[in-house]
């Protein structure tokens, strides 16, 4: 009988930068053939595919050496984050960690790509993705429906200026859970939010 893989994504976390150590490379070498490839995403995620079978003991390894593990498919992706270049309190290191803590991996319509940057200069590119947060001082503004890619490509509007950062999580989650609650099949969210109206979804997540 033939061995079942799955697909998943995988990336060093949030921290300084898209990085890997030598352990977490050596890992996922041990888990590819000599004629492999390893595919890198525009989202600082890896994919590799693994014996399904298996995925319980291999997930657990990868997190043992810090790696984070996400499901590939329509979910929300791990947040896509700026390289932190002042530091991780001045430009929000801790608040991009548990967002994404919060956000990775939820069940939506289609893919949804979250992005943060520490600072206005938004290395994160967080206003051409569905939903990107901006560190602004001691506030966070977040912006919604940027689209990178295609004719169509627009970069986001604002949706919530000068938030803390409880209100930030208690927004972006219920802004997720409208999408995933009212959105299409396959339908993207820059689609919904125009679909859904700004001002409806400012009056269900505010």
């Amino acid at each position: 009988m033939e061995e079942k893989n799955v697909k998943l994504a995988i990336n060093g976390g949030i921290g300084f930068g898209a990085k890997l150590t030598p352990k977490q490379l050596m890992l996922i070498a041990s888990y590819m053939d000599e004629n492999d490839e390893l595919e890198l995403t525009t989202f600082q995620q890896l994919y590799i595919d693994i014996p399904e079978e298996k995925m319980d003991e291999i997930v657990a390894e990868f997190e043992r050496v810090g790696l984070s593990v996400y499901p590939v498919g329509n979910f929300v992706k791990s947040l896509r984050t700026c390289n932190f270049c002042k530091g991780a309190e001045e430009e929000g290191m801790p608040v991009a960690i548990e967002l994404n803590k919060r956000i990775a991996g939820k069940p939506v319509p289609f893919t949804l790509r979250p992005a943060y940057t520490g600072c206005p200069v938004a290395c994160g590119e967080p206003l051409v993705n569905d939903i990107g947060v901006i560190k602004m001082k001691e506030h966070y503004d977040l912006y919604v429906g940027g689209k990178a890619k295609g004719k169509d490509a627009m970069t986001g509007v604002i949706f919530a200026e000068k938030l803390e950062e409880q209100k930030l999580y208690e927004i972006v989650e219920k802004l997720i859970n409208i999408y995933a609650e009212n959105g299409k099949k396959r339908e993207p969210f820059t689609k919904f939010v125009h679909r859904f109206g700004l001002d409806n979804l400012k009056e269900h997540a505010m």
